[in-house]
């Protein structure tokens, strides 16, 4: 019993020891600062950290490893519970605020509602009162009001009158009933959205409504909101013309506004507006426009030839200061957008106002909040770039993919004559400035940018993006890439062709930074190169882009999809010129009733890209009727002596991604073709008959001579003769990495493959050295002049053997409509060794 009675007490003084050693250790302040300055550097510190801790701070000699292990632990649990605490009141305080804007919301809906029964009443008392005593009371009611001041535009007192009833109806709409706005669709108010949104249903024009919490001062925000080129992607430029201020303290401006046109297609919106800025009673601020009509100093009839004057309805910013900090902001936008200028395909965009919310007023509300976020610290940079900085290109990006797609006269661009064909549009600027003010275009001649539009039937707009992102050597001549990053540099005269560089079609994405709900990335892309000599080995072959992309999101409804890019050198400092090119696809409004057809189709021709695209089939489906708008712009820079060749190569490029978008687009779309499956070639499909007649024809058009020897009267017997040809005739397609599309027997031969497997096998495989170079040297000259003349040489086969041959011809397959369509080459005598 003793031994009992002795272990149990051993027992219990062990444990009290432990939990005085742990739990309840009591330490001074000296010893807290000192654990707390530790904290600071490493949360969570090692046995060996906590072990020198000790022996480095004498205060703390007297705390076993443990005690202060239990430390670091509750210290860790208390920062956890205070960040939880932070974030609970903060949702707390959104939830509070978005509780007072609903009751308000009531009140007055209940208001209006009693007013409106009132009214009713009054009106039924009237209908049985006599005609004559209504007509009376009607005259004497009409006397008894006081007689509106004259609202003369040309004066102050008249704008200010007007001022005074713009505010009253954006007060009515931002507040009230006026507009009959419903909540926009799959935009839920809760405590982790942005804001409460609605839209207008059956008014005129189209409007729409926001309203959300900012954790910004009110007159911060009346700033920002002010400028409106710098959040509103549309916005080309807003010019002030004449301010003067109000009685009230507030202030009156009359501003002239340019808006971009989203496509080709369509010509772009100006505004001439009224603004006021005033304070109202309750200390709220207000912001409000509408537009004035033939009055004041419109702006110059040359500088708005290439716009339709649109016209805004009262509209504006309503910001009410909250209690807590921040500001609760009110914004309406009312806009009649003249839908009757534009091709009844694309009037959808001018008439849903779910497109002007996502747009114009749920993008300026998130751009609010981007800016708090960025304000306290919560944003996350990357590669060393403070938010503003990332904000700044990717406006520059935006904005000038816009200029491209507008071309406006004022910026300098001329269009070129076109070649037949109306599908591409073709301009140049000689004095082009690069989105910066340091730098300007180091070339002698300028940019030259072609452009396109086409109607996407049953593709979503977000998959195709993504598509594109992410496999960019489906449709990009990296060749081309190369080509623009080094006409950029002062010491490059080049012509656009193959540079000694092979590029393996991978593509390295590195995130820059991306908006509060990622609905649009930034990001720099590397495409990896590598150089055929081992003279250049050393020297890096790859290409850089800045790149943003938007509207990934499946569940945007209403919003636009873009990628826009521009080459960029590897360490591109924060002013460095930017060409962007890029894709935008806007979602039209579907039409329940109609039966549309799942192919892709040109908006401004019939034209259709290689005999792949013309052989497509088309399905109809009621149930699935979504459609967008296609807008593709590309930019290159070029030399003055090159103007000619760089606007065909131009024109030819474009249509080449054009082919690849709607192969890709056929393959996404829900009723479309499996990606996985490709067409396979035939020695009497309908596509090598054409293309036979295609190679014999370019062939007589360039050299100059028959290809065959004996006349042919038809499409069988051409493509007959040219397949049982001694020379071996290979077609390789015009991409970033060439591949043979078509070859005769003579050539299967020479390549030891089958039709089938010829479509794996690419250019670079069959040439060796010295071949390529030869290749290299006289591609240029094969896109002016249309052929070249290569020197004796050795090619390898597939199964590695090596033939010999006299000379290769090689020149340029152009289809019925003068698009190049493939390269041919012909070996002459050869025989394997």
């Amino acid at each position: 019993m003793a031994m009992v009675a002795q272990h149990h007490s051993s027992s219990s003084s062990s444990i009290n020891k432990n939990l005085d050693s742990g739990k309840y250790a009591r330490y001074t302040a000296e010893q807290v600062e000192a654990l707390e300055r530790v904290y600071v550097e490493c949360p969570k510190p090692s046995s060996l950290r906590r072990q020198q801790l000790i022996r480095e701070c004498p205060i703390l000699s007297n705390i076993e490893p443990k005690q202060i292990k239990v430390w670091f632990q509750n210290r860790r649990c208390r920062e956890k519970q205070r960040k939880e605490s932070t974030g609970l009141q903060s949702v707390n305080r959104k939830l509070s605020a978005m509780n007072k804007l609903l009751m308000e919301e009531n009140d007055r809906l209940q208001k209006q509602v009693s007013q409106l029964v009132s009214e009713n009443g009054y009106m039924r008392q009237q209908l049985h009162s006599s005609s004559m005593a209504t007509t009376d009371a009607s005259s004497e009611s009409a006397g008894d009001k006081p007689q509106h001041p004259l609202k003369d535009a040309n004066n102050p007192a008249g704008l200010l009158s007007i001022a005074e009833d713009t505010l009253a109806e954006f007060l009515s709409k931002a507040t009230g009933t006026a507009v009959d706005w419903v909540q926009m669709p799959g935009m839920k108010p809760g405590p982790d959205s942005v804001g409460i949104f609605a839209i207008s249903h059956n008014c005129s024009g189209v409007a729409a409504r926001a309203c959300g919490l900012v954790n910004l001062q009110p007159v911060k925000i009346m700033e920002i909101l002010k400028d409106r080129p710098s959040w509103f992607r549309d916005c080309r430029g807003l010019e002030v013309f004449t301010v003067f201020p109000a009685g009230n303290g507030g202030t009156i401006e009359l501003l002239y506004t340019q808006t971009y046109s989203p496509t080709t297609l369509a010509p772009a919106r100006d505004f001439w507006t009224l603004r006021y800025t005033t304070t109202l009673e309750n200390g709220s601020l207000v912001v409000c426009e509408r537009s004035l009509s033939g009055t004041g100093a419109s702006p110059n009839a040359c500088v708005a030839s290439q716009f339709v004057r649109a016209e805004m309805l009262p509209s504006g910013y309503l910001i009410r200061p909250c209690e807590g900090g921040g500001s609760i902001i009110h914004i309406v936008d009312h806009l009649d957008l003249k839908a009757w200028s534009v091709p009844e395909v694309l009037r959808p965009l001018y008439e849903s106002s779910k497109v002007l919310a996502q747009k114009m007023t749920i993008a300026a509300l998130k751009y609010i909040r981007q800016i708090a976020q960025e304000t306290s610290g919560e944003t996350v940079v990357s590669l060393g770039r403070q938010p503003a900085v990332l904000r700044t290109f990717s406006q520059r990006l935006s904005r000038g993919f816009n200029d491209a797609i507008n071309m406006f006269n004022e910026d300098g661009w001329s269009f070129l004559n076109g070649d037949g064909a109306e599908d591409v549009v073709v301009a140049i600027c000689s004095a082009k400035n690069l989105n910066s003010d340091s730098n300007t275009l180091s070339l002698t001649g300028g940019i030259l940018c072609a452009k396109a539009s086409m109607l996407l039937q049953n593709v979503p707009p977000a998959v195709l993006v993504r598509f594109l992102r992410e496999h960019r050597s489906e449709w990009a001549d990296f060749n081309m890439d190369a080509y623009s990053s080094a006409s950029l540099k002062a010491s490059s005269s080049a012509y656009p062709g193959m540079r000694p560089t092979r590029f393996s079609g991978s593509q390295i994405i590195m995130p820059l930074g991306q908006t509060i709900e990622h609905e649009e990335m930034l990001e720099v892309v590397r495409l990896e190169g590598h150089s055929f000599t081992h003279e250049d080995a050393f020297l890096s072959r790859d290409i850089h882009l800045l790149q943003i992309c938007s509207g990934v999101d499946d569940n945007a409804l209403g919003a636009c999809s873009e990628l826009v890019f521009a080459l960029i050198d590897e360490m591109f400092p924060d002013d460095a010129p930017l060409l962007p090119s890029g894709f935008r696809i806007i979602p039209l409004e579907p039409k329940p009733d109609a039966v549309i057809s799942h192919k892709t189709l040109n908006l401004t021709s019939s034209l259709e890209v290689g005999p792949s695209t013309s052989h497509a089939v088309e399905t109809t489906s009621p149930s699935y009727n979504a459609r967008s708008v296609l807008t593709i712009a590309f930019q290159f820079p070029f030399e003055s002596n090159l103007q000619v060749s760089v606007a065909n190569m131009a024109r030819q490029y474009i249509r080449s991604v054009i082919s690849s978008v709607q192969r890709v687009a056929m393959a996404i779309s829900p009723s479309g073709l499996c990606p996985a499956v490709r067409p396979k070639l035939s020695s009497s499909s309908p596509e090598a008959l054409t293309l036979a007649c295609w190679i014999c024809q370019s062939f007589r058009y360039y050299i100059g001579a028959d290809l065959l020897s004996e006349g042919s009267d038809n499409r069988e017997s051409v493509l007959k003769t040219l397949w049982l040809h001694q020379d071996a005739i290979l077609c390789c397609s015009l991409k970033a990495l060439p591949v043979f599309i078509f070859a005769n027997q003579a050539g299967l031969d020479l390549l030891e493959t089958t039709l089938v497997a010829l479509q794996d096998i690419t250019l670079d495989k069959i040439f060796n050295d010295s071949g390529r170079k030869a290749l290299f040297s006289e591609f240029s000259k094969i896109m002016q002049q249309g052929y070249a003349y290569l020197p004796g040489g050795i090619c390898t086969s597939t199964m590695g053997r090596h033939a010999s041959y006299d000379q290769v011809i090689i020149w340029k397959v152009v289809e019925e409509e003068n698009n190049v369509h493939c390269l041919a080459l012909s070996f002459v005598n050869w025989s394997f060794m």
